[in-house]
């Protein structure tokens, strides 16, 4: 194959052709159309790398009018054209997210060959415009037109605003000639909020928490506004924060307070409805185009919830009080009267039964005590000290105290030298048995040393004196000392101890008093 020797003069129009003598070959001068050298070859754009306008391609844009989108036809302008035009300009195209919008872009052959050409959008358009057929091929002097189609997603990564739109029309053949035509693509805004509430049923005395996620689906910022709905105004609404802001794809998280103004006390749930409209509103530029679009922008349904407030006292704690309340009369009109008659009765009968003074037998008290110590009183029956038994005689040092038949006790009063061991008795009188249910034994000066406890024959404790001041014994069933058996009190004493008085005694001092029921042997 020869090489070429070729020269063009752009400025001109003039091509002059390879000189091999080939048929076909493309030789002499022709003049080209003068707006082949137009604005749009002069390398102005990025995507057009330093090409030089030359002939053989002829390109021309016809607008379909039938292109349009979803929200309203397109209408390009018309571009200029003759020897004067600066070059062939695609008219700028509106469209809006989520809509199509066509235009159409005619190539023509005016070289002398049959040329195939390449179409390619090129720019921010290119991920959602295409041209169809994207391929061609013509005749010399034919020409195609091709469909270019605009579809920008409706999401919130199609930003809204001017978008250069440039279509590479690439000779197969001859490269070099590559053009290409532009225009400017204007994508509208649109808004569109998603919202959630929840939860959708809140329970409480007094208030409730609600959450309202907001996120903007739109290509634009907005600024997200609430407004609660009620039917009455029992309830009051705060929202946290008020009024956000949010750019597209952004979210965001508002607290909701619904209170009520006063509590119920008690009775049923009350359950108040409510609804909360979002609404979202632009910059100021836009405020005026916000009320040609409200027409247009579709209803948003409100987000419906509930406050159930329940009682402050529920209904079983009625019912709870209720019965207690019938407990209380029960017991103050009913149980209580008959409780107290049963008592009185009982401590009549109790009075009625105690033996009098003087009822004792043979006219002499019903036992005598032996301890070697001395009568205080040397008169049994001329009277009773206070806190014995009725007709019971007091003695000192082993002298005892009893009464007649019914309740009796008996004391004996026990003193012991340091070092020394004495025994104290009461001796149950004649024809008498002694059921004895309770003693009291007193250590009250601290002494050291051992007492010991005898009924009879039967031993029943041996206690050492440092281990208490005061100490007692009671029986449910009654231990019986027979006729002339006695009550002994044994007391060894290791060490006298210091009474109140703060001085150390002289000699270990006991007392043990002995009580229970003195009955006589025969009816």
């Amino acid at each position: 194959m020869s090489s070429w020797a070729e020269e063009r003069k752009c400025g001109a129009g003039v091509t002059r052709g390879p000189s091999d003598g080939r048929t076909g070959a493309r030789g002499g001068a022709r003049e080209v159309d003068g707006r082949i050298n137009g604005s749009a070859g002069n390398g102005s754009w990025p995507w057009l790398p330093g090409h030089r306008s030359c002939p053989g391609i002829a390109l021309a844009l016809l607008v379909v009018d039938e292109a349009r989108s979803y929200r309203g036809g397109v209408t390009p302008s018309a571009a200029p054209s003759g020897p004067s035009a600066p070059g062939l300009d695609i008219p700028a195209v509106t469209v809006a997210p989520g809509s199509t919008a066509t235009t159409s872009l005619t190539v023509r052959n005016d070289s002398d060959i049959v040329e195939a050409y390449s179409l390619e959008v090129v720019g921010d358009c290119a991920p959602w415009a295409t041209v169809e057929p994207p391929r061609v091929s013509l005749y010399p002097g034919t020409s195609e037109t091709v469909t270019i189609r605009l579809e920008p997603p409706r999401s919130p990564g199609t930003r809204p605003g001017e978008i250069p739109l440039g279509v590479r029309v690439l000779p197969t053949e001859q490269p070099e000639s590559v053009r290409v035509p532009e225009t400017t693509v204007h994508v509208e805004e649109f808004r569109e909020l998603h919202t959630e509430l929840a939860p959708r049923r809140r329970r409480g005395w007094l208030r409730g928490r609600y959450r309202l996620a907001v996120r903007n689906l739109g290509n634009t910022s907005v600024q997200v506004g609430f407004t609660p709905g009620q039917a009455g105004e029992e309830l009051r609404f705060g929202f946290s924060p008020a009024k956000p802001k949010l750019e597209p794809g952004e979210s965001a998280e508002v607290r909701l307070r619904v209170r009520t103004g006063k509590p119920v006390w008690f009775g049923s749930p009350v359950v108040w409805p409510f609804t909360v409209d979002t609404t979202e509103s632009g910059d100021q530029e836009e405020a005026r185009r916000d009320e040609a679009r409200r027409d247009e922008t579709p209803v948003r349904p409100p987000l419906d919830a509930e406050f159930v407030q329940i009682p402050v006292f529920p209904k079983w704690l009625l019912a709870v009080l209720a019965a207690l309340l019938a407990l209380l009369l029960a017991w103050f009109t009913l149980v209580r009267p008959v409780v107290r008659s049963a008592a009185k009765e009982a401590a009549t009968q109790a009075v009625q039964a105690r033996p009098t003074p003087g009822g004792a037998q043979d006219g002499q008290s019903p036992g005598t005590g032996s301890g070697g110590g001395k009568d205080t009183q040397p008169d049994g029956n001329k009277g009773a000290q206070p806190g014995s038994s009725p007709g019971a005689t007091p003695g000192t040092d082993g002298d005892g105290t009893s009464a007649g038949a019914g309740q009796s006790s008996a004391t004996i009063d026990l003193k012991t030298s340091g070092g020394a061991s004495k025994a104290g008795t009461y001796k149950v009188p004649q024809d008498r048995v002694f059921a004895i249910t309770d003693i009291v034994v007193a250590n009250f000066q601290g002494d050291e040393g051992v007492l010991t406890i005898t009924f009879g024959d039967r031993k029943i404790t041996t206690i050492a004196l440092e281990t208490f001041r005061n100490q007692d014994y009671h029986w449910v069933t009654p231990i019986k000392i027979t006729e002339n058996d006695a009550v002994t009190v044994n007391v060894t004493c290791a060490k006298p101890g210091t009474p109140a008085t703060g001085r150390q005694a002289q000699v270990c001092h006991e007392v043990l008093n002995v009580s229970g029921v003195l009955s006589p042997t025969r009816q």
